[in-house]
């Protein structure tokens, strides 16, 4: 029951002290679950946030999902994502009453104008944390740059860049 606990105790932490949405998460998990805690190591983050991608929802609620079903089942599942959510929620239905009011006020607008970048700065840590993970050959390279090119250059859907890089990870290691 301890571990139901600590697990609801550091998803709730980092639901509400992260801002700018799963993504900007990211970090977050990785130092508590990775650094912290010891609950899973960096290439098994790493799997996690593939499987967490890939699956529909936002992805810091799936890997809260995935991090509590290691560590506590079925249970450890629902505390996690649960955690993860439930400081969000609340806060949303806080601010949602008062931020119509100052939504145009000069200082409202200047809050958000500082919070986006430093939420693309966390993005780009996370991102970069799991790639120096992920991408540890030359094969990984290979079909990490593949797959940005043809996002950015093709504007391929998603989805179909995932089903290719999961048949070249099949035929190719």
């Amino acid at each position: 029951m301890e571990i139901i606990i600590k697990l609801f105790l550091t998803f709730a932490k980092i639901g509400a002290f992260s801002i700018g949405g799963g993504y900007a998460m990211l970090p977050f998990i990785q130092r508590e679950v990775i650094g912290r805690y010891g609950w899973l190591t960096t290439g098994e983050f790493s799997d996690i946030l593939a499987i967490s991608q890939m699956t529909p929802g936002p992805i810091a609620v799936n890997s809260a999902t995935f991090v509590g079903y290691t560590e506590g089942g079925i249970l450890g599942s629902a505390a996690a994502t649960l955690g993860v959510a439930l400081p969000s929620f609340i806060m949303i239905l806080l601010i949602a009453a008062f931020f119509i009011k100052i939504y145009e006020k000069k200082t409202t607008k200047n809050v958000f104008r500082g919070i986006r970048p430093a939420v693309v700065g966390l993005i780009a840590a996370a991102a970069y944390s799991v790639t120096v993970e992920s991408v540890i050959d030359i094969k990984g390279a290979i079909i990490f740059g593949l797959s940005l090119l043809s996002l950015f250059h093709k504007k391929v859907d998603p989805i179909y860049v995932i089903i290719a890089s999961a048949l070249v990870g099949i035929i190719v290691y």
